[in-house]
């Protein structure tokens, strides 16, 4: 066998196509997965009333929802106003910003 047939024949076996394989998961892709939470935070400044407007305004909740969750931010200083994508909550954030609310995200 000559030395040319010896390298193409060398050449054929590791020229094969590539075999899809599935990889496995890892804590980064958990994370991902995870979705991110807008938390709106009390502040000293903006009525009850007003707060319930931008809830309503900004994501379409009913008044009764609006409602409870001004409470909560009221009664226990947050609330979970949104989850979603980070890019979707940092959209909402930013939003919120706009209308004079406290608001930060934080991936659940």
């Amino acid at each position: 066998m000559s030395e040319s047939s010896v390298a193409s024949a060398a050449f054929a076996k590791t020229a094969t196509a590539p075999q899809e394989t599935e990889l496995a998961r890892t804590d980064e892709d958990e994370l991902t997965d995870r979705p991110w939470l807008v938390i709106v935070w009390n502040d000293p400044v903006n009525l009850m009333s007003y707060v319930t407007f931008v809830f309503q305004k900004l994501f379409g909740y009913s008044y009764a929802k609006a409602t409870r969750l001004m409470l909560d931010v009221h009664h226990r200083g947050r609330a979970v106003v949104a989850s979603g994508t980070r890019h979707s909550a940092e959209l909402d954030v930013a939003r919120l910003h706009r209308h004079g609310l406290w608001a930060t995200l934080e991936q659940q």
